[in-house]
């Protein structure tokens, strides 16, 4: 039997940790769970440490009492996440933000995988990423739904043959809006997703676009190309996952059911393929029909800002991406509109001045800078 890989999961309460889970949990002999880092869902934490009897865990604030009493019956210790996956042989990064850049520039110093489902550390940093990976010879492996197509489509392929990676997005529970209708929108109706479920955070992302948009860096940094030939095509159904094509005009695509399962456990199998899938198969007889549309960026002007700042690059992502989510959690917490999203972004980037090469001291700093100017950006509240 193949020895078994030691895994970290760094956001094991959240939307991917769990799914990870399910699928470790499908392939016990595959797989071992050695270090498990949360947030403040203690309570699933402490569900999560007494089922796999991690080696490390993590949190924030103040051990719970259940917590504690699990830390104790596993014998686990609490630890950092770069300690985590300097002692595993794969992490999954699924921490939102920037909590996730240490983790993942050490794991690829130290010559490892890294299976990544975090967007700010490409985003913000993606630069210093490529360099890691360079210097110490490790490796990402992505995580969402897009990149991992476009990763599958790529294998035994030229790099220097790609024509255009396209992108495939849902358009968001709002593709069908129009621009009165978007003024209008509530928290709730943003968070209720046509196809996915994910995070708030996430899935406010991807009512404005702004997620397709920063997937689109992603792209640019995971596939080392450059962003113009990379690019966005609305598919409702979410079953054609992302494309390729070639040099001579070939495209490949890589399908299945939307379900975040398989590209995480693509992630952490990889070269393998798994002998069984960890969700149900996909049947087009039963879909009958799949569309395809060219988004509209009057409309959703996140997408056309996200892409204009991967295009300006340096400090610019770190900016845009700050600004995001600060103007996203204005939203939720009822102080913007929904049309305002964009708005504090644009006035957030129209003010940055662009550090061209920066380190990652620089990068964390333009990115305190942004969430402060996002915080002062007036709006009227519009839902």
């Amino acid at each position: 039997m193949t020895d078994r890989k030691k895994v970290a999961i760094l956001g094991s309460t959240g939307s991917i940790g769990r799914q990870a889970l399910d699928v470790i949990r499908q392939f016990p002999d595959r797989w071992e769970v050695v270090a498990l880092a949360a947030g403040r869902n203690h309570e699933l934490l402490a569900a999560q440490i007494d089922e796999f009897r991690p080696s490390w865990a993590s949190w924030e604030g103040a051990a719970s009492g259940a917590l504690a009493d699990a830390m104790e019956q596993a014998r686990s210790r609490r630890s950092d996440t770069v300690e985590m996956v300097l002692a595993c042989d794969i992490p999954l990064v699924g921490t939102a933000g920037a909590a996730g850049l240490a983790p993942t520039l050490t794991a690829l110093r130290a010559g490892k995988p890294v299976a990544i489902a975090n967007k700010e550390v490409l985003v913000m940093a993606g630069h210093i990423v490529r360099r890691a990976m360079e210097t110490g010879g490790g490796a990402l492996h992505p995580v969402d739904s897009e990149h991992s197509a476009i990763w599958q489509c790529l294998w035994g392929e030229e790099s220097h043959g790609i024509r255009r990676i396209l992108l495939t997005a849902s358009g968001g529970a709002f593709r069908d809006f129009d621009r009165s209708a978007l003024a209008g929108v509530t928290a709730e109706q943003a968070l209720n997703h046509p196809t996915w479920n994910m995070g708030r955070k996430i899935t406010v992302d991807s009512a404005t676009l702004m997620n397709k948009g920063m997937e689109t860096i992603e792209a640019m940094w995971l596939f080392d190309v450059p962003m113009e030939k990379v690019e966005v095509v609305l598919h409702r159904e979410s079953v054609v996952h992302s494309l390729v094509e070639f040099s001579d005009g070939s495209v490949k695509a890589q399908l299945g059911v939307p379900d975040m399962r398989l590209p995480i456990q693509l992630a952490l199998a990889y070269p393998e393929r798994m002998p069984a899938p960890p969700m149900p198969t996909l049947d087009l007889g039963a879909i009958g029909t799949l569309h395809f549309g060219t988004p509209d960026t009057d409309r959703f002007p996140c997408l056309k800002l996200a892409m204009e700042s991967g295009r300006r690059a340096g400090t610019f992502p770190a900016a845009m991406a700050a600004a995001d989510e600060v103007a996203v959690e204005r939203f939720l917490a009822g102080e913007a509109g929904f049309l305002d999203i964009p708005g504090i972004i644009e006035a957030v980037l129209e003010k940055h001045e662009r550090v061209a090469d920066p380190d990652l001291e620089t990068v964390l700093e333009a990115d305190r800078i942004a969430r402060e100017a996002a915080r002062r950006v007036a709006v009227g509240v519009s839902a």
